[in-house]
């Protein structure tokens, strides 16, 4: 296996790069808003009244804006690449399913899926994603985001002990 990243180095990296966020561009960061603008720009493919008149996503729309030049997007595109590029500069990039022994591939598919829905929802409505939330809220000392983390630890504990068996 190949080396990882020291976790402490990283955490200050990462730090690091919230506050060039900041600096730079004046937002935090997070990802489910690229999420939820494709989202949008799906629904005004299948239904063009409805997305730009009578749904939630109405707003992204409003005097002809164009959602897709949000800068939410560009950062979307930067983390894949820069994930992407860091991957093939360190041989990990490989089609794998990585699972625990005592699991299928199938079960571990639909295991990733269920969490990535429950997740998604979660998201929504908590106004966040654990990027936003935990990081650059938490960083702006918002009470919501520390209470949101709190609840994401306590969630992940409650059934770490049932899910453990998967990766055992």
């Amino acid at each position: 296996m190949k080396k990882l990243w020291n976790p402490y180095l990283g955490g200050f990296g990462l730090g690091l790069v919230l506050l060039l966020s900041y600096l730079l561009v004046g937002h935090g960061l997070g990802a489910s808003g690229a999420a939820d603008i494709l989202g949008a720009e799906a629904v005004k493919v299948v239904a063009p009244a409805y997305a730009t008149q009578g749904s939630s996503f109405a707003h992204y729309f409003a005097d002809g804006q164009n959602p897709m030049n949000s800068w939410l997007i560009f950062m979307a595109i930067g983390i894949f690449m820069g994930g992407l590029i860091s991957s093939v500069l360190h041989g990990r990039n490989k089609l794998e399913i990585i699972r625990g022994a005592h699991t299928t591939d199938k079960r571990r598919m639909i295991l990733a899926l269920v969490g990535g829905i429950i997740m998604g929802v979660g998201a929504r409505i908590g106004r966040g994603c654990t990027s936003s939330q935990a990081l650059s809220g938490g960083a702006l000392l918002s009470v919501g985001s520390w209470i949101f983390m709190l609840a994401i630890f306590a969630g992940a504990y409650s059934v770490a002990y049932f899910i453990r068996r998967e990766w055992l």
